[in-house]
């Protein structure tokens, strides 16, 4: 399933590219990475050499052209209305907003990308992919955008991060989203994950790995199979469940059969 933010956006991961871009435009943004090679791209009547781990941004209706020289790139193409979103957000006013530097040479903006580009074309968790490419677009808006920066007041909303987790322990053996979660809370997405992070230091998604682990871990404790556990607890199949317990505790759940060594107290004593 793809992210609710990312519906109807173009993704293209392009292995070697070598010729003449002609003068176009696109209604979306072009967001991208240069992995390798060489692209001399041109926007109106800027040019710019775009080299390895740099980042190419170019705004909506902007003409722009280019040639590419055994060109590795990954690009995509967002919707206009989800930066004026996130930059609503961000800000407290609707705007879209304009990046002036078309190619851009920064470490960090490169790797969030990426980490979001990876998260995408692995199929992980839509969870996952929403909050990686609410980071990379939130410091890229936050870095490069030429916009009026009135920042809107943090929302350390207790109660809101409180109703999520109940949210989640209730629903813990379905497929939960972002969607949900900031339905629930009453929170725009970008709100919510960052009072979540805040109260918690985890992103939705690790807390609620984090709980399908302990819940997986307490029904093999109370006799469960592994099998049984895992999906009880919400996991779509044993080997994630185990990958994922292996992570946390530092060794397989297989040990947990080991009644010698484990005891889920105080079930185990109840009469």
């Amino acid at each position: 399933m793809m992210p609710s933010l990312l519906h109807n956006t173009v993704f293209e991961n392009i292995t070697d590219s070598n010729g003449a871009f002609t003068r176009h435009f696109h209604n979306t943004y072009t967001i991208g990475l240069t992995h390798a090679g060489l692209f001399k791209s041109t926007k109106e009547r800027t040019s710019c050499d775009a080299y390895a781990y740099s980042t190419r941004i170019i705004n909506p209706q902007e003409v722009h052209c280019g040639d590419s020289y055994a060109w590795q790139y990954t690009n995509f193409y967002p919707q206009a209305e989800l930066l004026i979103d996130m930059y609503a957000q961000l800000y407290g006013e609707r705007k879209l907003p304009l990046f002036a530097q078309h190619i851009v040479q920064d470490a960090h903006l490169y790797t969030l990308l990426k980490t979001f580009f990876h998260s995408v074309y692995a199929y992980e968790a839509p969870m996952e992919s929403e909050t990686k490419l609410i980071r990379a677009l939130s410091y890229l808006i936050r870095t490069y955008a030429h916009v009026n920066r009135t920042k809107v007041p943090d929302l350390g909303d207790k109660t809101a991060v409180h109703t999520a987790k109940a949210y989640i322990q209730e629903n813990l053996s379905e497929e939960l989203s972002l969607d949900d979660l900031s339905t629930q809370t009453h929170l725009s997405k970008y709100h919510f994950l960052r009072v979540f992070a805040k109260d918690t230091g985890l992103t939705p998604h690790q807390y609620i790995i984090m709980e399908r682990v302990s819940r997986a871990k307490e029904l093999t404790l109370g006799g469960r199979s592994l099998a049984q556990a895992s999906v009880e607890a919400g996991f779509s199949d044993q080997s994630h469940f185990i990958r994922s317990f292996r992570r946390m505790y530092g060794y397989a759940p297989k040990e947990l059969l080991n009644k010698r060594n484990f005891i889920l107290y105080p079930s185990h004593f109840s009469r």
